[in-house]
């Protein structure tokens, strides 16, 4: 997985660009995969573990009503954390993971139901015009597996929706539904 943070950590060095990461089921995983890499120091400015319900309010500034309607695993809680990540920590770009790893379900959420998100440069400014600024993007997954491995493929995936915001720079708020890059050999979803 250290792949995926290293070509995330080099696109952004390139650009002279800074990252913040939220965790709430990664519980540190992507922070540990970006600083496994020599030099992140360059383009990662830290992480927030916001595994309390309550703290991806107090600290990341998600919406209270929101929590309180929808829990702590829906697509506008995750794009909140990684803005809210963004501004804590002072970074261009900020990514997020909230979901259900396991073992039990969670607000009748099933386990394997992930959302991450990036929130990049211009974000907050309507009608940017540079061709990697204004990205806000949530990818909602369905991943297979055991605790472990739901965990670790929510990382990479984070990891990789930043890669793919960095390369193919669109504009705009987007939701995608997408499937674990291995759903095929885990019986589907």
């Amino acid at each position: 997985m250290t792949d995926g943070a290293a070509e995330a950590l080099r696109l952004l060095t390139e650009r002279g660009q800074t990252l913040a990461v939220a965790e709430s089921l990664t519980g540190g995983l992507v922070a540990a995969e970006l600083v496994a890499v020599p030099g992140a120091s360059k383009a990662f400015r830290g992480s927030v573990t916001a595994y309390a319900t309550e703290l991806k309010h107090q600290v990341l500034g998600v919406d209270a009503e929101l929590l309180a309607a929808h829990g702590p695993v829906h697509p506008e809680v995750a794009l909140q954390m990684a803005a809210g990540v963004r501004a804590a920590l002072g970074a261009d770009w900020g990514i997020a993971t909230t979901g259900v790893a396991g073992p039990e379900p969670q607000d009748g959420q099933p386990v394997g139901t992930v959302f991450v998100a990036v929130v990049g440069p211009g974000a907050d400014r309507a009608g940017s015009t540079r061709n990697f600024a204004g990205s806000r993007k949530v990818t909602a997954l369905r991943l297979n597996g055991d605790r472990t491995e739901i965990r670790m493929k929510s990382a990479r995936s984070v990891l990789g929706l930043l890669t793919e915001e960095l390369v193919g720079g669109h504009s705009g708020e987007r939701t995608e539904n997408a499937r674990a890059q291995d759903t095929e050999q885990n019986g589907g979803f």
